[in-house]
């Protein structure tokens, strides 16, 4: 067998284990059913079973493979994993009652699993508990699956200098971590860990249970799905947006972050400048927006100060929650929200968007090249965390960036070419490519969803949504000759 063929194999091998994985997390929301008996755990019963049976038969006929995981290998694994996990995640909802077609079911599945939070489902408040529970879960295990990615396998792969945190993410105690296993695993425990603190968090601020466990899920992974149509706003409730605003913004913090705060204390912040920019921006924002509802839309001091840092907070960890159609705010507030939505959280986090520690980086390249223009005979340094960056890597950023916004814009006319507006199209495909949730225009805003909408346009912010959640480069490697040849 040729070295490219074994590595499809393994990459084969590795998706069967991620549908047996698959398989068994949906026998949690089949017992959920099963147990307030609704008759969709038949649904879920029946996906377990293919899904499972496919995960296997793909996983047996090419285990015993000892193949590394190269990057060549890397690109497509990333790519077919969410492709097809999307796709049997998506069996389940198009099985049930809900009476979904395919293009919804995946639509819904691709952004769960993408963290976008984006939905076609409406009535969710009298949905079973089963459906909803799955939707959370799924952006839950999505959310995780994007963490490990982003911490293990995009530095290696070195997308839009992502390889700044090949050494940065496995520094532990001054120690470097020598297995990628204890390095999952303790992003996996951070994971749980705030996870769990969040779902006490809500249940203690009146949530209720079974919406604190589906809404921590939706917080931690930074998803946005909810079990009410009205999002955090059905609650109406300081406390719960308290919690909300910080487990957003902790799930929009790399998960190694933590692990260095607790062994290095106070200077984690000092030497994580991402996260010192990112709470930064996060406070500007909200004090910008407090100061244009109180002054433009009229609002009280302190109701102006309570709906900005939620919905800030929210647009720009990229989570989807709304307490209210921020949509409404006037266009200043629009434009904000669409700056935030792609500016995004850290790297290693759960956040989408371009990511925080890019803008630094391209931003340190545009200052050296100005100071360069200056005195053009002097050596000049861009650094970032206190280590220089290289030319390669500022280049690889600005690559990145140039990609990103040919893609927002060749996707928003696909958009346009099957009816909506241009502001709609724009707009719908940012929060796809950023993992953001709701829209700001009039299609797919904070007060509404996705329903309406065609299925060209559909699989049009489908492709947005996996390009986005998959940092570009991964899925446009494939489609160059030179990947195929052995």
């Amino acid at each position: 067998m040729t070295p490219f063929g074994s590595a499809v194999r393994f990459v084969l091998f590795v998706n069967g284990l991620l549908l047996v994985v698959l398989s068994c997390a949906m026998v949690v929301p089949m017992l959920v059913d099963l147990g307030m008996a609704n008759a969709d755990w038949w649904a879920f019963a029946g996906s377990a079973g293919v899904c499972s049976f496919v995960g296997a038969s793909l996983a047996l006929s090419c285990r015993g493979l000892s193949d590394r995981l190269n990057a060549r290998a890397g690109y497509l694994l990333t790519v077919s994993a969410w492709v097809l996990v999307s796709l049997f995640g998506s069996l389940p909802l198009y099985f049930s009652s809900l009476g979904l077609s395919f293009t919804d079911a995946y639509f819904e599945t691709m952004s769960a699993l993408t963290t976008t939070g984006s939905t076609v489902l409406s009535g969710l408040d009298n949905m079973a508990p089963g459906l909803l529970l799955w939707r959370s879960l799924m952006q839950w295990i999505g959310g995780v699956g994007i963490v490990v990615m982003a911490m293990m396998l995009l530095p290696m792969l070195r997308v839009g200098g992502m390889q700044l945190f090949r050494t940065e993410s496995s520094d532990i105690s001054g120690k470097p971590v020598a297995r990628v296993v204890h390095m999952a695993a303790l992003t996996v425990m951070v994971y749980v860990g705030l996870s769990v603190l969040c779902a006490i968090g809500y249940d203690l601020a009146g949530m209720g249970s079974f919406d604190a466990i589906n809404h921590a899920m939706a917080t931690i992974a930074t998803g946005g799905y909810s079990t009410k149509d009205a999002s955090m706003g059905y609650f109406n409730s300081i406390p719960i947006e308290i919690v909300g605003i910080v487990f957003m913004a902790a799930g929009a913090l790399p998960l190694i972050f933590y692990a260095h705060l607790f062994t290095r204390g106070s200077r984690a912040f000092f030497q994580e400048r991402q996260v010192l920019v990112f709470l930064g921006v996060l406070v500007g924002a909200i004090l910008l927006m407090t100061a244009w509802n109180v002054d433009a839309n009229h609002m009280p001091l302190w109701h102006a100060l309570r709906v900005s840092a939620f919905n800030v907070t929210s647009v720009l960890t990229d989570t989807g929650f709304a307490t209210t159609d921020f949509g409404a705010w006037g266009s200043f507030a629009i434009g904000l929200f669409f700056m935030l939505m792609l500016i995004g959280g850290c790297a290693g986090s759960t956040a989408g968007g371009i990511k925080i520690f890019r803008w630094q980086i391209l931003w340190g390249g545009l200052v050296r090249q100005l100071r360069q223009m200056v005195r053009p005979n002097q050596i000049l340094l861009t650094r970032y965390a206190g280590r220089a960056v290289d030319d390669q890597t500022i280049l690889g950023v600005r690559n990145f960036f140039f990609i990103y916004m040919m893609t927002l814009l060749v996707l928003s006319v696909g958009v346009m070419a099957t009816g909506p507006d241009f502001l709609s199209a724009v707009t719908l495909v940012a929060q796809g490519m950023a993992n953001a949730g709701p829209g700001l225009g009039a299609l797919g805003g904070p007060s509404g969803n996705f329903e309406a909408l065609s299925d060209p346009t559909k699989w049009v912010l489908i492709v947005a949504m996996l390009l986005g959640r998959l940092e570009l480069m991964t899925v446009y490697v494939l489609f160059i000759a030179e990947y195929w040849r052995d």
